[in-house]
């Protein structure tokens, strides 16, 4: 297989899920930062010109983060990255939705590209600063999902990958601070060799 990515991306949650898996794959880079995804040589692969983006070993492609995270944790049952019964799956996808398409969408995809959202430069200020009010509400949501426990479902899941990856985001560029249970959880989530070997892989480690 292969994972089209760019370093500290979302792209990070599905290498982290492909590493906990253990099976070989190869990552594809796609510099971001200088428009690669909107060039021919990936929008062949990938027309909607973002990452994650999955090639799988029957040359089928699949993209949308939830839904290549869902695929890898059901083709691989025996590792346990979803829960049993319907109510922990909805619970799953109602955390995985939350994340992805309001904390990663609406607030750090503003702090990291407000001129997405503005045609006017003196925009920019109000709209990374909407973007760290929405990202602190969620990461404050996702605090009192965590709660006491070690993992956001209680034992390990293809949801903490994409935790993970807004927790990198708040302790780095974007500087938001975290709940002390969300730190924590970020260092567990370190202390797994899966996550060491894709922040490696990466270059981030």
């Amino acid at each position: 297989m292969k994972l089209f990515y760019f370093p500290g991306a979302c792209s990070l949650a599905v290498d982290v899920i492909l590493e906990e898996i253990g099976k070989p794959f190869e990552r594809v880079k796609v510099d971001l930062a200088k428009g690669e995804q909107f060039k021919g040589e990936f929008t062949s692969v990938n027309p909607k010109a973002k990452v994650p983006a999955l090639l799988r070993d029957d040359g089928s492609l699949l993209t949308e983060l939830p839904a290549i995270s869902w695929w890898l944790a059901k083709t691989h049952p025996e590792l346990g990255l979803i829960p049993d019964g319907a109510e922990a799956e909805a619970r799953l996808l109602e955390v995985l939705d939350y994340m992805v398409a309001t904390v990663h969408m609406r607030g750090f995809s503003r702090i990291f590209g407000p001129a997405r959202f503005t045609p006017t430069k003196a925009d920019e200020p109000a709209i990374v600063q909407t973007g760290r009010d929405v990202a602190a509400d969620g990461l404050k949501a996702l605090s009192h999902t965590l709660g006491a426990k070690p993992y956001l479902l209680g034992d390990y899941s293809i949801a903490d990958a994409m935790l993970f990856c807004l927790e990198f985001w708040s302790l780095g560029r974007a500087q938001v601070k975290l709940p002390e249970n969300l730190a924590a959880h970020f260092e567990r989530m370190k202390a797994r060799p899966a996550v060491a070997r894709a922040l490696a892989g990466e270059g981030l480690a």
